[in-house]
């Protein structure tokens, strides 16, 4: 089956939605599998910048239908802006379909997200605060309002009025704050439905029409491995199942239709929010400076610093086996133009000396492992024109084998700069 997955390897802000959007001109659909809008990509094409939350990279294609799967979570209102930003610079949106089983994100859910995280205080988790991991814990206790209800103002309301009883209450009773008004927000949410009502599908059914007659299908995650919310670093994760698995349930398909699984894998790594990270430089380091200042590394919705490090190995091999990756695509290797000497962390040491090859289940391991280092020599001169693996400096080669060596399959995309013309194609293994 012609299946593509398009995976994070590690906490997300790889740069997935550039190769997405390269390989997307070889697709008919291009799938968002799990999320939210948390999960902002920036592609460049011709110069032009565009922020993605919702829609899928595809969209950039007159040929490819993008497709919001069922494993998603949507706010309505941000998804309409997203679709007139998008017809503002001229990108034909009539094409992208959501589907009806997709879960709705509702003004309660950012509401309680919003005091939880205040209410945590230290100990909060680094959510964007925009309801997505209310959203789904709605879906699992199944009281969520889906897309399809929007179709139907009777059932909305009575779905909605059920729902703002308990979380009313909650908000009033332990956080204090004002109860929310029902009819401010059915006219807010069925107020938006003649702009999505055309497109509202059954998106599980289109999928399998296209695998069924051969038609390449390319699937789309957010977020990363490590935010994976059953493998990644709990709770410093995200409500969702990022890894390639959650393709089956957030799409509709069956392991079978996959066929390639591409590692998305920054060449040094980044986290945003609270959480163990191993590779971590310290606050102020000279070479963490370089990385966020050469790599931008700045949410893109949000705008928040992301915390820089050397590459992890010990958790590439682990996302590799997670997602029984086919291949790896490496991003921003320019970013790392310039240094004397490029690190990878090939193992880790625990607090009683024991060496760690693989990332230790326990979380109190985790946390207090020390990084064991393998130092490679930097180039100095720039990548960004660079059209064939020859093109780079040796030591730029040797240290996408590095990798290709550590993580046990074969690199097939290097990117050296942020427009989509910017990356090296490598010949897949047979």
């Amino acid at each position: 089956m012609p299946g593509t997955v398009i995976v994070g390897t590690q906490w997300g802000d790889e740069g997935k939605g550039r190769f997405t959007d390269y390989l997307a001109k070889e697709s008919s659909l291009v799938v968002r599998y799990q999320g939210g809008h948390n999960a902002g990509h920036t592609l460049v094409v011709d110069g032009v910048v565009f922020a993605l939350q919702l829609v899928p990279s595809g969209v950039l294609y007159e040929h490819v239908t993008p497709v919001i799967g069922n494993g998603v979570v949507v706010d309505p209102a941000v998804l309409v802006e997203e679709l007139d930003m998008l017809e503002h610079k001229g990108v034909d949106t009539s094409r992208v379909l959501l589907s009806g089983n997709a879960h709705l994100i509702m003004p309660y859910h950012q509401e309680l997200d919003r005091v939880t995280e205040r209410f945590l205080g230290k100990n909060r988790l680094g959510t964007t605060k925009r309801g997505i991991g209310p959203a789904y814990a709605d879906k699992a206790l199944r009281v969520g309002l889906r897309v399809q209800d929007l179709l139907d103002p009777k059932i909305f309301r009575e779905k909605l009025e059920l729902a703002l009883r308990e979380k009313n209450g909650v908000l009033a009773k332990v956080y204090n704050r004002l109860p929310l008004d029902a009819d401010e927000i059915v006219e807010r949410y069925l107020g938006l439905v003649p702009r999505l009502e055309p497109h509202i599908a059954d998106t599980v059914h289109l999928v399998h029409e296209a695998l069924d007659a051969g038609q390449h299908v390319l699937f789309e995650g957010a977020q990363a491995t490590y935010l994976d919310l059953d493998h990644g670093t709990y709770p410093f994760v995200t409500s969702s199942n990022p890894i390639a698995g959650g393709v089956c349930t957030g799409a509709g398909v069956g392991p079978r239709a996959i066929d390639r699984v591409i590692g998305v894998v920054k060449a040094y790594v980044t986290r945003v929010g609270s959480g163990p990270f191993p590779t971590e430089l310290p606050e102020g380091d000279p070479v963490g400076e370089v990385l966020v200042a050469r790599g931008n590394e700045f949410g893109t919705n949000t705008g928040r610093r992301r915390r820089p490090g050397w590459l992890d190995a010990v958790m590439l091999r682990h996302a590799v086996a997670l997602n029984t990756c086919s291949e790896l695509a490496i991003t921003k290797l320019d970013v790392l133009s310039g240094l004397d000497e490029v690190k990878v962390c090939v193992a880790y040491e625990g607090e009683d000396g024991a060496r760690y090859e693989h990332v230790p289940y326990h979380q109190s391991v985790l946390h207090k492992v020390r990084p064991v280092y393998e130092t490679l020599p930097g180039w100095h001169r720039e990548i960004d024109d660079a059209a064939q693996l020859g093109d780079l400096p040796l030591e730029a080669r040797n240290y996408v084998r590095f990798l290709e060596d550590a993580a046990g399959v074969p690199v097939t995309f290097v990117s050296v700069g942020p427009s989509r013309e910017q990356t090296v194609v490598l010949p897949r293994a047979a």
